[in-house]
C-alpha cells in the first residue's frame, strides 16, 4: 500500500500541508543525491519527488533541464534511480518519481511497476502520458498498489479536472502557471480560485507546483492547498554548490526553512 494517503491524512488531522521537495537524481551524483534524501527527510519534507535524468525534459525549465543533463553525463539512468530507491526504502517518508513515458516505455510498463514496487517507490508522476492514454500503465501500477499521479494545469477545463480526479491516485498536481518548471518571484493572482475549483470537483488531495521559491510563498499555498512542491529552488541551490563540501547541510537547511514555514 502507498504511504501517500496516509502522509496526507495525518496532516490533515493537524492542519498542516505537506512539504514535498523534488531533486533531480544523480545531480551531482547517486551517493549525493542519497544523502540529500535523508537530509531532507530529516528536515521535515513529508513526502520526496525525485526527477529521473532524460534527455528530452519537455516540462521542465532550464535548471532542471541542466540538472538532467549533468545526472545524464554522469551515466545515471532508470535503473540506476530504482535502485537508489531500494537502498532508501528504510525510510519513513514516501518517494514518488518524477519521469517521462520513455524511458518508461523501453523498461517495459510491468518491469517498471513491479520494480517500483520492489523499491519501495510509492508514486509516480509522468507528465507526458495524460490520463486518456494511461489505461495500459494505470493497469500495471494499480496491481502493485503503486499511485500514478497526474496533472491539472490552469487552462484545464471542468471536464478535465474531474478526468484528472478520476485517475489520479495519492494526490492531484496542480501546476501553478502556464508554461515550464522554474522559480519565479510572484505567485499567480488567480492561484486560490484555481485551487478551489478544483477542490469543488474533488476530495483527493492537492499538491501545487512549479515557481514557488520561497518559505513565504509556501506558507500562502500551504493555507490553500494540501501540499507544496518545490522543485527548482533546490535543484538551484544543488547548482550553485555542486562541489561544495557541504552541499548536503546546505541544502537540508534549505528544506528545514520550508517546513518550519508550512508547519508554523
Amino acid at each position: 500500500m502507498s504511504r501517500i494517503n496516509p502522509t496526507f491524512d495525518r496532516l490533515k488531522k493537524r492542519g498542516q500541508s505537506a512539504l514535498i521537495p523534488f531533486i533531480m537524481a544523480g545531480d551531482p551524483d547517486i551517493k549525493t543525491t542519497e544523502a540529500l534524501v535523508l537530509g531532507m527527510a530529516e528536515a521535515g519534507a513529508d513526502i520526496i519527488e525525485l526527477g529521473v535524468p532524460f534527455s528530452d525534459p519537455i516540462a521542465d525549465g532550464p535548471t532542471i533541464q541542466a540538472a538532467s543533463h549533468r545526472a545524464l553525463q554522469n551515466g545515471v539512468n532508470l535503473k540506476e534511480v530504482l535502485h537508489m530507491a531500494e537502498r532508501l526504502s528504510g525510510i519513513d517518508t514516501p518517494l514518488v518519481l518524477m519521469t517521462y513515458f520513455n524511458p518508461v516505455f523501453r523498461y517495459g510498463l510491468r518491469n517498471f511497476a513491479e520494480s517500483c514496487g520492489r523499491s519501495g517507490v510509492d508514486g509516480v508522476i509522468i507528465p507526458d502520458l495524460p490520463p486518456e492514454e494511461a489505461g495500459l500503465w494505470i493497469g500495471e501500477a494499480r496491481k502493485v498498489s503503486l499511485d500514478t499521479i497526474f496533472l491539472i494545469a490552469p487552462t484545464s477545463s471542468s471536464d478535465r479536472i474531474r478526468l484528472v480526479s478520476r485517475y489520479s491516485r495519492g494526490f492531484i498536481y496542480y501546476v501553478s502557471v502556464t508554461g515550464v518548471t522554474g522559480a519565479r518571484e510572484n505567485l499567480p493572482d488567480d492561484l486560490e480560485p484555481a485551487i478551489k475549483r478544483i477542490k469543488e470537483q474533488n476530495k483527493k488531495p492537492v499538491a501545487v507546483g512549479f515557481g514557488i521559491s520561497t518559505p513565504e510563498q509556501a506558507k500562502k499555498i500551504g493555507l490553500l492547498a494540501d501540499g507544496v512542491i518545490v522543485g527548482s529552488a533546490i535543484v538551484k541551490m544543488v547548482e550553485e554548490n555542486l562541489r561544495h563540501p557541504e552541499l548536503t547541510l546546505k541544502v537540508k537547511d534549505f528544506v528545514s526553512s520550508f517546513a518550519q514555514a508550512l508547519k508554523s
